[in-house]
């Protein structure tokens, strides 16, 4: 594979979408080709029994994954594995298709090796999507499906949105995400409330006995955190997803007026939401950790506080492919030296 701090400086000569653009017609090769995979990539996927684990009915042979806001449209399913995913969480899908947001709506913070992004669920909605998935399901390694509302979709009417997803959907991934905590959607995060979350898993419940999951927001106080989410378990989620992007812009020195935040320095403020979260529900239900993940040492860091899994997504932009791969192989270092056999071991070590 070429050195991809080699070509990063002609990557970031892009607009950060056309990158993105970029990498998904490499990365979607796998996928619409009959071709070995090693023709387009080395592979990069690591299974060692250290690093295994069965959750949602399903092996993991890792623990590192996909974030959602990646792979929006199910395109790069088999590319993610080869990177060294263990997992992939696609979407964020809508019911109908939408351009999203204006352009530009995507930015680099380069000295803090952050993205900013304001994208507005652009997808190519629910009905693509399920033929894309309908040709790789059940896949090698778990998939995970990441729903959101339209953006015209009322709050009202929001409700309609996922369960129509849930429905048309359920069937083709291993567990499903409730979005309501994206910051580009107007009126999503308003949703982060206990009459809607009551209503939303008891009607999805009725459609599906897939495991569902809550997707929370960083931008809120860790006790609000830790009754929203103590909530939303106790009304069926099967586990939760902390944390989405922040607006938060004191995080970085130039920062845009619109969108949310990922990446580095994000990684403080989710670890403080997730550890609050963790104390509260580690053993109760699947946690997993997302935001600023760019080592080993952080994956293992989220992992001995109670994530089951972690996601990587900003990480890739300023780390490369190579990335993947060099976290597993070091975190499987990591859970030896702390005389662990297994992965399962080191979950919620420091909750013990």
């Amino acid at each position: 594979m070429i050195n991809y701090q080699t070509i990063k400086p002609l990557l970031f000569k892009l607009q950060p979408e056309n990158a993105h653009h970029l990498a998904e017609a490499v990365l979607r090769m796998p996928n619409v080709c009959q071709i070995p995979f090693n023709f387009f990539l080395e592979s990069h996927f690591i299974a060692d029994d250290i690093l295994t684990q069965e959750l949602f009915g399903r092996t993991f042979y890792n623990p590192i994954g996909l974030g959602a806001g990646f792979d929006k449209n199910a395109t790069m399913i088999k590319g993610m594995q080869i990177l060294g995913f263990g997992y992939t969480e696609i979407g964020t899908l809508t019911p109908k298709p939408q351009k999203g947001n204006p352009k530009p709506r995507m930015f680099r913070h380069v000295e803090e090796e952050s993205i900013q992004n304001a994208m507005g669920f652009n997808n190519h909605g629910m009905l693509k999507a399920q033929k894309r998935l309908k040709q790789h399901y059940p896949f090698t390694t778990p998939i995970g499906i990441n729903i959101g509302k339209n953006k015209l979709t009322s709050e009202d009417d929001a409700i309609n949105d996922y369960t129509t997803l849930i429905k048309a959907l359920h069937n083709l991934g291993d567990y499903m995400v409730i979005n309501i905590s994206s910051p580009n959607t107007p009126g999503l995060r308003d949703l982060q409330n206990e009459e809607f979350i009551e209503k939303l898993f008891s009607e999805a419940k009725k459609i599906t006995s897939k495991p569902i999951l809550l997707k929370i927001a960083p931008d809120m106080t860790p006790e609000d955190a830790v009754t929203l989410t103590k909530m939303a378990v106790e009304k069926g989620a099967d586990g939760i997803i902390a944390t989405n992007t922040t607006v938060d812009y004191s995080l970085v020195k130039h920062p845009k007026d619109i969108g949310g935040i990922s990446g580095a320095v994000l990684k403080e403020k989710s670890f403080e939401i997730f550890e609050a979260i963790a104390k509260e529900l580690f053993g109760k239900t699947v946690l997993i950790s997302v935001g600023g993940i760019d080592s080993a040492e952080e994956a293992y860091r989220r992992i001995k506080a109670g994530a089951s899994l972690v996601q990587i997504l900003s990480g890739l932009v300023f780390h490369g492919p190579d990335m993947i791969m060099n976290i597993n192989k070091r975190l499987m270092q990591l859970i030896k030296a702390d005389g662990y056999s297994s992965i399962t071991q080191a979950i919620g070590s420091d909750r013990k």
